[in-house]
C-alpha cells in the first residue's frame, strides 16, 4: 500500500514488476534471464534505448503512465533514454535548506527501517543483509541501531537525484549484479537468486553523521550515471541520474544522528510506503 503524506491512500504503477517478479520465481524464467542479461544482449538493448528508433516509444508512455510534461523544461528528445533522464524546471522541487532538515534525494515512495544485527531488507525484489548490500563488513556495523531508508522509483518518477546535506563524499564504490542459477533452499523466503548492479559512496555530511547514499539498478543492465567523484558537495545539488533499469536509492543513516518523520515511520510500521519529493523535508537532525 502506498500513502501520500497526508494519510491518504494512493494507486501507482504497482505492476509494473510483475514479469519480473515471474522471470525470477520460476526455472523457466530464469533460463530466459540467463540468456537476456548476457552482456552482448544487454549492450544491444541499451544501444536501442540511447537511439532514435526508441523515440516512438515516448508518446505512448507519457499517455499510460500520465506523466504531466508541464512540469519538465520543454526540449527535442533524441531517444527514449534522453526522455527517461528529462529535467524538471527550476522551481518545480524546491529543496529545504534548513540545516537540521534531511531531505528526499528523488521523487519516490519511501519506507524507513531500524537497522539490527538480522536485518534483512527487500529492494528491487531482492532480500539483503547489509552486509549483503554494502560487501563490507566493517561498514555494515558502523549502521547498527541506526536507519535504513529505501526510496523506490517507479518508471513514471523523475529519475535524477540529490545529495541529502553538504560535506565531503569518498569516491564511488560500484558492485555487479549476478544471477544464481542454484536452487537455493532458502528460496521461499528470501529471493537470492538476484542481486542487483549498485553504487554507493560514503559522505561525511556537516548535519547528519556519515551517510550512505546508494544507487541500485536492474540486475544486471541498470544504468547508473553519478556525476561527481571524492570532494565537496552541496545540499540539494544534483547527484546523479537513472536510465531505464534503475529504481532504487538506498540512504543508511547512523544511531542517534536523524529522526525520520513520524508520518513516515507510522507508514513504515503498517508495511506502507510514503510518496515524497525531491528535496523534501523527511526527517530531522538530532
Amino acid at each position: 500500500m502506498i500513502k501520500n503524506r497526508k494519510g491518504e491512500v494512493i494507486v501507482t504503477n504497482e505492476k509494473q514488476n510483475q514479469l519480473l517478479e515471474k522471470l525470477y520465481g520460476s526455472a523457466g524464467g530464469r533460463l530466459a534471464l540467463k540468456v537476456l542479461t548476457r552482456p552482448f544482449l544487454s549492450k544491444m538493448a541499451g544501444a536501442f534505448m540511447d537511439s532514435p528508433l526508441s523515440i516512438p516509444l515516448i508518446k505512448p508512455f507519457i499517455r499510460k503512465s500520465g506523466i504531466d510534461m508541464s512540469e519538465y523544461e520543454k526540449k527535442r528528445y533524441w531517444s527514449y533514454n534522453s526522455f527517461f533522464t528529462r529535467k524538471i524546471k527550476p522551481g518545480m522541487r524546491p529543496v529545504d535548506m534548513s540545516h537540521d532538515a534531511l531531505i528526499s534525494p528523488c521523487d519516490s515512495k519511501l519506507t524507513v527501517y531500524r537497522i539490527d544485527k538480522k536485518s534483512i531488507f527487500r529492494i528491487k525484489g531482492s532480500c539483503y543483509s547489509l552486509r549483503d548490500l554494502l560487501k563490507n563488513d566493517f561498514l555494515a556495523r558502523r549502521y547498527e541501531g541506526g536507519w535504513c531508508m529505501i526510496f523506490r522509483l517507479e518508471v513514471n518518477d523523475y529519475h535524477r537525484y540529490c545529495y541529502v546535506d553538504g560535506g565531503i563524499k569518498t569516491e564511488n564504490t560500484r558492485i555487479k549484479g549476478q544471477l544464481h542459477t542454484v536452487n537455493p533452499i532458502a528460496l521461499k523466503r528470501y529471493n537470492i537468486y538476484k542481486r542487483n548492479s549498485r553504487e554507493y559512496t560514503l559522505i561525511h555530511t556537516y548535519h547528519f553523521g556519515d551517510v550512505v547514499q546508494m544507487e541500485v539498478g536492474a540486475m544486471l543492465v541498470g544504468r547508473i550515471f553519478n556525476l561527481h567523484g571524492s570532494g565537496g558537495i552541496c545540499k540539494g545539488v544534483e547527484k546523479g541520474m537513472f536510465e531505464f533499469g534503475g529504481s532504487t536509492i538506498v540512504l543508511l543513516i547512523e544511531k542517534d544522528r536523524v529522526q525520520p518523520d513520524k508520518d513516515i515511520l507510522r507508514n513504515s510500521a503498517e508495511n506502507c510506503e510514503t510518496v515524497v519529493k525531491y528535496g523534501e523535508k523527511i526527517g530531522t537532525a538530532i
